[in-house]
């Protein structure tokens, strides 16, 4: 159980489990399973360019709620922007444990995170405990593979069409990123999850894409797709 990991200020407060990390998702593409007559050899295409976006999405299985960021790039601002949407769909007086890999950004001292999230680092070497991981492979093999995007700007469609796709399929969702490991307890008036290190779910149907015009890193451009209305 984890509980040394939580401030004071969010002791007592239910807590909400959320797993997260960065797909990268460009025109070179993935290859994937498909149906053909037997002994039959089907032909698929594969760009050789390298244009590219990242997918920065989180979960939270319990609620079955997710929140994604389609970015340029993969560093501390895009980190920023992303814990900032998190913290926009974590539930009205509760507080978030985000789990996360040791990738740079993500413990970069120019992150800032929201009073209503605690980052929890996993082991190192071990993607196998972070349930996203799962997610990606799901969007590579049914949403994103054997594609051919002729511009940026298809790729980040086709990104956040195939999230919000996802996060619709709240069962799809809890299937996918549920694990035993992290499931919320009560014990002695106090919420606890358990969360066990040794054995070691974007506003609910909301996708952002930001984008830079330019090399200096600055977020511009923001483009919001609501899959509830179909607005974009």
């Amino acid at each position: 159980m984890i509980a040394d990991a939580l401030p004071d200020h969010a002791r007592g407060k239910p807590p909400e489990v959320w797993f997260q990390d960065e797909a990268r998702v460009g025109q070179q593409g993935t290859l994937t399973r498909i149906w053909a007559p037997r002994g039959s050899r089907p032909r698929a295409p594969r760009d050789t360019r390298d244009t590219w976006a990242c997918i920065f999405g989180a979960v939270c299985p319990e609620r079955g709620v997710t929140a994604a960021l389609v970015m340029p790039h993969a560093d501390t601002q895009a980190m920023n922007a992303r814990l900032a949407e998190i913290s926009r769909t974590v539930a009205e007086d509760a507080h978030a444990l985000l789990v996360l890999d040791g990738a740079g950004w993500h413990g970069a001292k120019a992150l800032k995170v929201p009073d209503d999230i605690t980052l929890l680092p996993l082991p190192p070497y071990a993607p196998e405990l972070n349930p996203i991981e799962n997610v990606r492979a799901y969007l590579r093999a049914n949403r994103l593979a054997i594609s051919v995007f002729e511009t940026c700007d298809d790729i980040v469609a086709r990104c956040c069409d195939a999230w919000n796709v996802f996060a619709n399929d709240i069962a799809t969702v809890r299937s996918i990123t549920t694990r035993e490991y992290a499931k919320p307890v009560k014990d002695w008036g106090r919420w606890y999850h358990r969360l066990s290190l040794h054995s070691w779910t974007v506003r609910p149907r909301t996708t952002t894409a930001l984008r830079t015009s330019d090399g200096s890193g600055r977020l511009k451009d923001a483009r919001r797709s609501e899959c509830r209305h179909g607005r974009r």
